[in-house]
Formats: structure tokens, sequence, C-alpha cells
């Protein structure tokens, strides 16, 4: 509400002129607390000043789609015609992009055959495009189907986007036969693999354990004339580590490096990731060690992987030694990074340190997890710190009255 205050008060100063962009700002702001009615009536302010566009509506309806107020989300989108304003085909693919992406595809579904009903609308190969993500991010590979069926006998092609999708889909799901079938179909078909599908596929095959297979279209990759490219790289380096080759993975660095495109943090993080998978917390720590001396830095989630596996590991006091480094570097800690080393240090009976810690997590307006205060109000208690218990019990109760939208 700030915002809408600071607008009216700047409204009255001389030399104020009112524009669209700053009127869909303070939508923008409205509708990220679901101040619909405030909406509205600045909808019928800037109608007054000739300032509505297609793209106020559009603003609006994202709004509405992420309040989960999809049928309200459909209306503001069609109330763009009472205003004297026409969507074409881009709007109404924007639209059902926007719902779609509120994870509502289902009533995506509904909603496009209503509008192809209502002759409102026929669906392109956008919209088939934006359907089928829909259904391969929730792994709904029936739904997806169904779409791929319409969209042929629709008459419309896939394109590499199209293919690259469902290859996605299909890989997520744990099906890269299937991946490989629509691989196939894709260079029968013409149409060249971008470097997206050959890292999709690779990381696929890779967490498979299919290891062979991935490098074959890491070759396959190369052979085609693509520019070597970081994430495909990334994806390798996780191929050898899901095989547990971790040597191996190390010369893909080593390449990365010679050749100039890497290694990123992301690299680091995922051979991190499967040495602590694997136990091997030392070899892990002295991988995490190596990061910071050359271009790369270590980023939240990894500094995260490392203090919840030293905790893990019963050696709090070198977590707490990696968490000064990072706080040092001005990375703020995570509610898993306080958690791993509140409940690290509530094992070893360290029940000072614990409640500093969940004091800077409290102050820091990080909600703790239910699980972690009842963690340490047992310890508390039962190391015979009633009064501590109640004071942060007190500190946290304050928290919680906050609101969320502050």
């Amino acid at each position: 509400m700030l915002a809408l205050s600071f607008f009216r008060w700047a409204e009255r100063q001389e030399g104020f002129k009112h524009t669209t962009e700053i009127y869909n700002h303070l939508i923008e702001a409205l509708g990220k607390i679901k101040q619909f009615k405030l909406i509205w009536g600045l909808v019928e302010s800037m109608k007054q000043r000739a300032l509505l566009s297609k793209d106020t509506f559009a603003l609006i309806s994202r709004r509405y789609a992420r309040a989960r107020k999809i049928r309200d989300a459909v209306e503001a989108f069609e109330k763009m015609e009472m205003f004297g304003l026409k969507p074409d085909s881009a709007d109404y693919n924007n639209l059902i992009d926007t719902i779609s992406k509120s994870k509502n595809v289902s009533r995506v579904q509904e909603i496009l055959y209503d509008l192809k009903r209502r002759r409102k609308f026929s669906p392109d190969l956008k919209t088939y495009t934006i359907l089928l993500e829909g259904w391969g991010q929730e792994k709904n590979l029936t739904g997806m189907k169904e779409v791929y069926d319409e969209m042929i006998e629709g008459g419309f092609a896939p394109d590499v986007v199209t293919y690259g999708i469902l290859i996605n889909a299909f890989c997520k799901c744990g099906k890269c036969d299937e991946a490989l079938k629509v691989f196939r179909n894709m260079e029968a078909n013409g149409c060249r693999p971008s470097p997206h599908i050959f890292c999709t596929l690779i990381n696929g095959l890779g967490s498979e354990k299919r290891l062979n297979e991935a490098l074959k279209y890491f070759e396959l990759s190369k052979s085609c004339g693509h520019p070597p490219e970081i994430p495909t790289y990334n994806a390798v380096v996780g191929s050898y580590c899901w095989a547990s080759s971790f040597e191996d993975a190390y010369k893909v660095v080593a390449e990365m490096k010679r050749i100039g495109i890497g290694p990123n943090a992301r690299t680091f993080d995922i051979i991190l990731h499967h040495l602590i998978k694997a136990g091997k917390t030392e070899e892990a720590y002295n991988v995490f060690q190596s990061i910071g001396h050359g271009d790369v830095e270590p980023q939240l989630n990894t500094y995260t992987m490392m203090i919840s596996m030293l905790c893990a590991d019963e050696r709090v006091d070198l977590a707490i030694r990696v968490w000064n480094e990072m706080s040092e570097k001005g990375i703020l800690p995570c509610m898993h990074m306080f958690s791993a080393l509140i409940n690290g240090l509530c094992y070893e009976n360290r029940l000072d340190e614990a409640c500093h810690y969940f004091e800077e997590m409290l102050d820091k307006g990080i909600r703790p997890p239910g699980q972690l205060f009842a963690k340490l109000k047992e310890t508390l208690l039962e190391g015979g710190k009633q009064d501590l218990a109640y004071m942060m019990a007190v500190k946290l109760d304050k928290l919680r009255k906050i609101p969320l939208n502050g």
C-alpha cells in the first residue's frame, strides 16, 4: 500500500505526468498483495487519461493467475475489448502461457476449447508449444501426447523448440528411450538438433547411468559443429559423476579450462553433490577448497552443501569456519544452512551457540521450520535452560505475527 500512497502524493506534485508505465508498475505492486479492487479503480483512471494498453490487461491477468483466480484472469483479459482494445493471437498465447506457468495446464486446455468454440481464437504452433511445455513440466506424458496428436492433426509440423520440449519431458520422467525416438524422428524430418537438445539428452542418459550413450551424444554434438558450451560440458561432468567416475569428471573440468569455457560454480556443485552422496566427504572438502583459487567463486548453494555435509559429519567447528568465510564475502545464509548448523550445535550440546544462530536467523526475518525449533527447545529443556527456551519462543512468536507481505 506504500506504493499507492507514494503515487497519490506524486500526482499532487507540480510537473507530475501520468504515464502508462507508472500505472502498470503500480498495478504490478498492488497485484502482488491481491488488491484487485484498487487495481480496477486505477484502470478507470487510465481510461479517462487514454493511457490503457493491452499490456495493462495482460499484467492484471497474470496477477490473477498467480493468485489462483483463473476465471478472473480470463475475464480480466477479455475486458480489454470493453475498453476499445482488440487482442490478437500473440495476446491470447500470452494469456495461455501465463495460466500454464501458474501450474493450471488442465484449466488452460478448457479455456482454449472455450475460445475455439466461441471463435475467439484458433491455436497455432506457439499455442501447442506452450501446452506441451506445461504438460511436460507437470510430467503428464498422457496430456502431452494428446496435445501433440492434436497439433499434428491440425497440420502443424513440430520445430526444434517443440522437439526440445518433448525430449526434455521424456528425460525428466526417466524415459530416455522415448526421448531418443523423438530425437531420431527429428533428424528424419530434417530438423537440426540444438545444443540444448544434446545437453538434455546427455543429462538424461547420464542420470540413468548410461554413460557410454551420454558420451556418444556429446561427441555427436561436437561433430554437428556446435561451439562448446558450459551447460553441455556440465552435463558430461554430471554423467561421469553418476557413474562414480570422478577422475574422468576432473579431466573434463581440465578440458573446460584448456578450451576457455569454464568451469563455473554449477560445475563444482555437480561434483560436490555426487561426492557427498557417495560419502567422499574429505574429497568433497578438498574440491571445495580448490574452488576459490581460480576464477570461480563458491555460491550460496555450494556453501549450503558444504555446511550441511560438515555438520552431518560432526565437524561443526569447520562448518563455522566455512560460514565465516562465506559471511566475509557478503553471501547471506539461507534457512537450510541455519537449520544444519543449529542442529549440529544442538547435537554437540553447544546450546548458547545454537541460540546465537537461531536469533540471527530470526533477526534476518527467516522463519524457521517447526521441526527446527522443536529440536532446539527440546535440547534446551533437557539442558536445564528453561529461560533460554522461553526467550527463543517469544522471539519466534514475534516473527510469526509479522505478515508475510510485511
